[in-house]
């Protein structure tokens, strides 16, 4: 490193040992750089995983035709689950039909309310009311036909469950199904259940 900084100068030690001493407070400056950066970077993590995210306002429609305003979704203080879902996916089905099973003692021991999303667009809304109405589902069930709630909740593919607590923050979610997937959903429902 000296002969680094000999070559440099040309003029002998005293600039051999200034060079040293610039070199090793930029070093020092630099870590003090990184080390600056990387709290910022673990600063700005933290405050972003301690940010809620509420449910966005989107117009779907119920059953009937109505439309209905996404963040008008309220279940007097108790847990939500958002399930996004179609006719045409076999694990979604799976998945809301073993809920189902189920549904009536998770209601009775932490009052959660299920809400079935349908993602079918026009071409295959038209099994939706029939299906649902053939599983005989406890859910309010409603239509994304144009899959803006689908996009403003960042659902890729279907099925993608959502927790939402009794303030409205999306506190977990899940993607896809695997039978017993259920028992992890309903652990985290009373974990937020008052």
């Amino acid at each position: 490193m000296a002969q680094f900084y000999h070559s440099l100068s040309g003029r002998g030690s005293f600039y051999d040992s200034r060079g040293l001493i610039f070199f090793h407070l930029f070093i020092l400056l630099s870590m003090r750089h990184l080390i600056l950066i990387a709290m910022a970077f673990l600063i700005y993590g933290t405050a972003t995983a301690q940010e809620t995210r509420k449910i966005p306002s989107a117009n779907i429609k119920g059953l009937d035709g109505k439309t209905f305003d996404t963040a008008d979704f309220n279940n007097d203080g108790n847990p939500i689950v958002i399930s996004f879902w179609a006719t045409w996916c076999a694990p979604c089905k799976r998945e809301l039909n073993n809920i189902a099973e189920l549904y009536d003692d998770w209601q009775e021991d932490t009052g959660v309310k299920l809400i079935a999303i349908s993602i079918d667009d026009s071409r295959s809304r038209s099994r939706v009311l029939p299906f649902v109405n053939g599983a005989a589902w406890d859910y309010e069930v409603y239509i994304d036909e144009n899959q803006d709630f689908k996009r403003l909740m960042g659902v890729n593919n279907v099925p993608h469950t959502f927790l939402i607590d009794g303030e409205g923050n999306v506190v977990w979610q899940h993607n896809n199904y695997a039978d017993g997937d259920e028992y992890e959903l309903f652990e985290m429902i009373t974990k937020h259940a008052n």
